[in-house]
């Protein structure tokens, strides 16, 4: 569906919404983290198949992009998250900050390529997995340059881009439809779409 309103002027209650999103999100950030390092010992059998549950780190970027429906929200959900979870203690260091950047760049293309006019399903799974693509290449130089190619570095990519996919764009789109029936998104586009695909 097409944006109601022709303005990329964000409004105080964007910066509002878009900074609650962060700032909740950066929370979850740094559980899962400890949630990341705890369930390492569970794919020993596999240690690629652990980037199953990557995607959740790349969801705000996509929930911002769907509920803001302005340029600059997926960046900066994605991108004021990670900052946050840093600030309460990140065992990744201040190089998530770097991350979170790249990761809020992979969320932003799919909306800014439809120029902000689309918001479906289809925008969102795209959304989850160009930023799943933009951390996949970031953690191939930054973590894994010295594994395998065959045995850890390739499964491991295509692994964090589908988790993406899903958990951060199937997941992200699913979260703003529960939003929107609980009625906290009524003033914006989001909240008044709940039937949409």
């Amino acid at each position: 569906m097409q944006q109601s309103t022709n303005t990329t002027r964000w409004r105080t209650v964007d910066i509002v919404v878009a900074s609650v999103i962060a700032v909740a999100f950066g929370v979850v950030f740094w559980a899962w983290n400890v949630v990341w390092s705890a369930t390492e010992g569970a794919f020993t059998f596999f240690p690629p198949a652990q980037a199953v549950i990557y995607g959740i780190w790349l969801v705000p970027g996509v929930l911002g992009g769907l509920v803001i429906r302005k340029p600059g929200a997926a960046f900066y959900c994605e991108f004021l998250a990670a900052l946050v979870s840093v600030l309460l203690g990140s065992q990744w260091g201040t190089v998530a900050i770097l991350q979170g950047a790249t990761q809020g760049v992979g969320a932003e293309l799919a909306f800014a390529a439809l120029r902000y006019r689309s918001f479906r399903l289809p925008v969102a799974v795209g959304s989850g997995l160009l930023a799943g693509l933009a951390a996949a290449i970031f953690d191939q130089f930054r973590y894994y340059s010295e594994y395998d190619f065959a045995a850890f570095r390739l499964p491991v990519f295509v692994i964090t881009v589908l988790s993406a996919a899903v958990l951060a764009g199937a997941g992200g789109w699913a979260l703003t439809r529960a939003l929107a029936r609980t009625g906290v998104l009524d003033r914006f586009p989001a909240g008044r779409e709940r039937t949409l695909v």
